[in-house]
């Protein structure tokens, strides 16, 4: 569980300046992201928001957002991807019949937040639908990528996304997150993303840029 300072005594800290990032090259480890998602004594900041654009059209946020059919509707979002789709406390109850009359698509995934809970086998799930929803009327679609607090499941989503499809070293993945808004993934998807930058580094698939964040 990720040490939380109280937002209202303790004003989170400034993302981490995207020049910093560490130059791709090597094993990414566990520790070095979350170095880029804490202050530098090992605390997180619960988000102060309940969604950010956290890229182009793509939002991160709560559960709150996800069941105001209106007010996803106002933000323009044209498709929904629930990575905490369940009945239970820690999880989001919403299906493709909740969205029913809205024009919203929406796509569940059943994650636990827990260092056990295999996310990665869901990556290139996400990454297909978040790439069908920013293709969505000629280009114009906006998607909304949502866990219980848009702070762990849905933001590992969206790294994950941003490393398979836009080719970023995990360390520039989370940069660019975490610019936007405050996330706190647990620390068994950082491993698995940690894996995943281990796996599209041998494949070729990491372009190896750090400054692409300055440029956006």
């Amino acid at each position: 569980m990720k040490k939380h300072l109280s937002p209202a005594k303790h004003p989170p800290p400034p993302p981490p300046p995207p020049p910093g990032v560490p130059a791709p090259g090597g094993d990414v480890t566990v520790q070095q992201l979350n170095e880029l998602l804490s202050d530098g004594s090992g605390f997180y900041s619960l988000p102060t928001q309940h969604f950010n654009e956290v890229f182009p059209r793509i939002y991160v946020g709560n559960a709150f957002v996800a069941q105001n059919t209106m007010r996803l509707q106002k933000l323009g979002v044209t498709h929904v991807l629930n990575v905490a789709e369940g009945t239970s406390f820690m999880h989001v109850n919403t299906s493709e019949e909740f969205y029913a009359g809205t024009g919203i698509t929406y796509h569940g995934i059943r994650a636990n937040d827990t260092e056990q809970f295999n996310l990665s086998a869901f990556f290139e799930e996400g990454a297909d639908f978040i790439d069908r929803a920013l293709a969505h009327n000629n280009g114009k679609g906006k998607v909304y990528v949502h866990c219980r607090e848009g702070y762990s499941r849905s933001a590992t989503m969206v790294v994950a996304y941003l490393m398979l499809r836009h080719k970023m070293d995990a360390r520039l993945a989370v940069a660019t997150v975490r610019h936007k808004r405050e996330i706190g993934p647990n620390d068994g998807f950082l491993r698995q993303l940690c894996q995943l930058n281990e796996k599209l580094s041998k494949e070729g698939r990491l372009n190896g840029e750090v400054g692409r964040l300055k440029s956006r």
